[in-house]
């Protein structure tokens, strides 16, 4: 099973700088719940690097624009879905889930149960 991350961000190192200064200036504002609950201002959590490289299953991290781009659809983001042998894809936490969680603990306990 493949489980597919998808940003409320684009990708490039120019949307990259924006998003850490909306990070720093306006957090409460920032678009993007996945990224802060995995990622601080300028690096990955520690503890979700630790569930990302202890993982049996294939993850793949996209931005939105390089996920439309890859699989030419448009979904609400933040998403995490998951995609069988046949390459379709099915939500398995959606974007209103994902606004609630506070933490990358409260992420890791949600894939696990639903990975299980």
């Amino acid at each position: 099973m493949k489980i597919i991350f998808v940003y409320n961000a684009n990708s490039g190192l120019m949307n990259t700088v924006l998003d850490i200064g909306h990070k720093i200036i306006s957090p409460d504002t920032y678009e993007c719940n996945l990224c802060n609950i995995t990622y601080g201002v300028l690096k990955e959590k520690k503890e979700w690097k630790a569930f990302r490289e202890s993982s049996d299953n294939e993850l793949e991290f996209l931005h939105k624009d390089e996920f439309e781009q890859k699989y030419q659809q448009v979904r609400d983001y933040p998403i995490i879905l998951v995609s069988n042998k046949k390459n379709e894809l099915y939500e398995l936490i959606d974007k209103d889930e994902l606004n609630k969680m506070q933490s990358a603990e409260e992420l890791i306990q949600k894939l696990q149960e639903s990975i299980n």
